[in-house]
C-alpha cells in the first residue's frame, strides 16, 4: 500500500491497527483460557501487593463472558475508567484520521492525568482496606 497523507489511508492504517489489537486480545485470552497461563505481575510477585493493574486480564475475560459484575470486583478502577480511555481513544483517533497527527490535547492530557491519580489512589488503598 503506498503511504499517501489522505484521510482515508490514514483510517485504514488505524482500522488495521484496531484490527491487529483486537485480534492480538482475543488470541492471548484464548491462550489464558486453555492453558490458564497469564502474564504475571512482577510487582506482586516481588513486593506481594496488588498493583493498579493486577485483575485486568481477568477483567477482561469476565467481560468476555458479558459478567459485569466479576469484571467490577476484578478491577473496578480500571473498569470505572474505561469509558474514559475510550474517549481519549476515540478523540486520539478522530485527530489521526483529520491530521495525520495523534498528539494530545489538553482534554486528552487532562484525562490521562486524572487517571494516572485514580489508579495511583486505588493502588495504595487496594493494599490497605
Amino acid at each position: 500500500m503506498l503511504r499517501t497523507d489522505s484521510a482515508r489511508a490514514r483510517l485504514l492504517r488505524l482500522a488495521l491497527w484496531a484490527f491487529a489489537l483486537v485480534s492480538a486480545g482475543l488470541l492471548y485470552a484464548l491462550f489464558i483460557r486453555a492453558t490458564g497461563l497469564g502474564i504475571p505481575c512482577i510487582f506482586h510477585a516481588v513486593t506481594g501487593l496488588d498493583c493498579p493493574g493486577c485483575g485486568v486480564s481477568r477483567m477482561c475475560l469476565a467481560l468476555l463472558r458479558l459478567d459485569f459484575k466479576t469484571a467490577w470486583s476484578s478491577n473496578p478502577a480500571v473498569m470505572a475508567l474505561m469509558p474514559l480511555f475510550g474517549a481519549v481513544a476515540a478523540d486520539m483517533s478522530v485527530r489521526y484520521v483529520r491530521t495525520g497527527k495523534a498528539a494530545e490535547d489538553g482534554f486528552c492530557r487532562a484525562a490521562l492525568i486524572f487517571s494516572a491519580a485514580v489508579l495511583t489512589l486505588f493502588g495504595v488503598l487496594r493494599n490497605i482496606i
